[in-house]
């Protein structure tokens, strides 16, 4: 894996994640209590072997370039040749923001070319999955192509958001479209589709040849899906490569968590008894920041005061990070991020509190995302009545669930 160089693509907005990524960039939002989005491509990453990678940023990325820099950088020996390093927008090539994909790699193709790879893997930053890059590597050498795309099968209506392929028997791509509205089914197979992950292995020389290329036509979006793949698959060896998860047991895993309810979905599985997503997997650890904090804790356990409820600190089918204190209060089906405190006679159901949130006494909250350091005052109900929510200036998803930006900060009592 010495001559494979890894580029991350983590500039996009992720608007429809908004007010979670108001202040940050997509791929820095947390997940699963202790982690960030990408920290599972940079745990496939390192899990594959794959030591040198370069993070395209362009949104918001100082809490992304923050994180980076605490928890990945002790990963890589510069010495030996291994990094991970955040590059921001420099526009090099032009005075723009990057116009697609494709421009986010050819803006910065002085770095990839400094490098000097014989091949250069494309990832998203903002998927939460388990894949062995290096068997799509090894796929891509044996089948003599100079660019294979990772591929998922997706339902015909999941189809519409994805580039879909079409194959031939030995996987060789013989049609594309980016986002159709009628996306071609999978042959003897009506209600799937084979899609793009966005995730790409290149020749090094092709790349850099189509990247110019591309860079030349003034009517291109400038994007792989849309511009490069259509343009290269009918003269060029174009594979496609069959997702094959890492996630060890039951269905394949994979997750875009780039709207309010998808990811609040994905976050909340995780509290199940036997989740398809493995968080405890010894053979495929998600690696992440772990700030020194002491372990979580929970406190009282009274009975019921004389004709009072119980004052109970207890988390019920939940997940519980580091520095949590459970104050009296209670937590059912939860994601609670570090250093997170619920105190008496609270109530907070199936919702996620992301560090540092401050749940006050006899609150109820439930079906609610809650962004860092926000602190309840006494008695506030979330999730009980939606226009009241709304009213207060809190975002509701068309499924029902509440986030509060961490800059509301405090929010007033009543």
């Amino acid at each position: 894996m010495n001559d494979v160089l890894a580029v991350v693509l983590a500039g996009g907005k992720g608007s429809r994640l908004e007010p979670l990524t108001r202040d940050r960039a997509k791929p820095a939002v947390p997940f699963g209590g202790s982690y960030r989005i990408i920290d599972f491509t940079l745990s496939n990453c390192l899990n594959s072997g794959m030591r040198r990678i370069l993070v395209l940023t362009q949104y918001k990325a100082m809490s992304l370039d923050r994180h980076i820099t605490l928890g990945w950088r002790g990963f890589f020996c510069r010495e030996l040749g291994e990094f991970v390093d955040v590059v921001p927008p420099q526009q090099r090539i032009d005075e723009k923001w990057y116009q697609g994909t494709a421009d986010a790699v050819y803006q910065n193709i002085y770095s990839l070319e400094k490098e000097r790879p014989s091949h250069v893997v494309i990832l998203a930053g903002d998927h939460i999955y388990k894949m062995d890059y290096a068997k799509l590597i090894d796929s891509h050498k044996q089948s003599g192509a100079e660019l294979t795309i990772a591929a998922l099968t997706v339902t015909r209506d999941e189809a519409r958001a994805f580039g879909v392929m079409q194959v031939d028997s030995e996987n060789r791509v013989i049609g594309f479209e980016e986002k159709s509205p009628d996306p071609k089914t999978i042959p003897g197979d009506p209600d799937h589709c084979l899609a793009s992950m966005g995730i790409y292995v290149f020749d090094a020389p092709f790349l850099f040849d189509e990247l110019c290329r591309d860079a030349t036509l003034p009517e291109s979006h400038h994007d792989f899906g849309k511009n490069i793949i259509p343009a290269i698959i009918n003269d060029r060896r174009v594979f496609a490569y069959p997702f094959r998860d890492e996630n060890h047991g039951g269905q394949a895993y994979w997750r875009d968590v780039g709207t309010i309810d998808a990811y609040y979905e994905s976050n909340l599985e995780l509290t199940n008894v036997e989740p398809q997503l493995n968080l405890y997997d010894d053979h495929w650890p998600i690696r992440t920041h772990q700030p020194n904090l002491p372990p979580a804790k929970t406190v009282f356990a009274a009975g019921p005061e004389a004709g009072g409820e119980p004052r109970r600190g207890e988390a019920l089918d939940s997940i519980v990070s580091p520095g949590v204190i459970l104050s009296g209060g209670e937590a059912r089906k939860c994601v609670i991020g570090p250093s997170a405190r619920i105190n008496s006679y609270a109530h907070v159901e199936a919702s996620i509190l992301f560090a540092g949130v401050n749940v006050g006494r006899r609150c109820r909250v439930r079906r609610a995302i809650i962004d860092k350091g926000v602190e309840l005052p006494e008695g506030t109900e979330i999730g009980y009545d939606h226009d009241a929510d709304r009213a207060r200036g809190f975002t509701v998803s068309e499924g029902g669930v509440v986030v509060i930006a961490k800059t509301d900060g405090v929010l007033p009592v009543g």
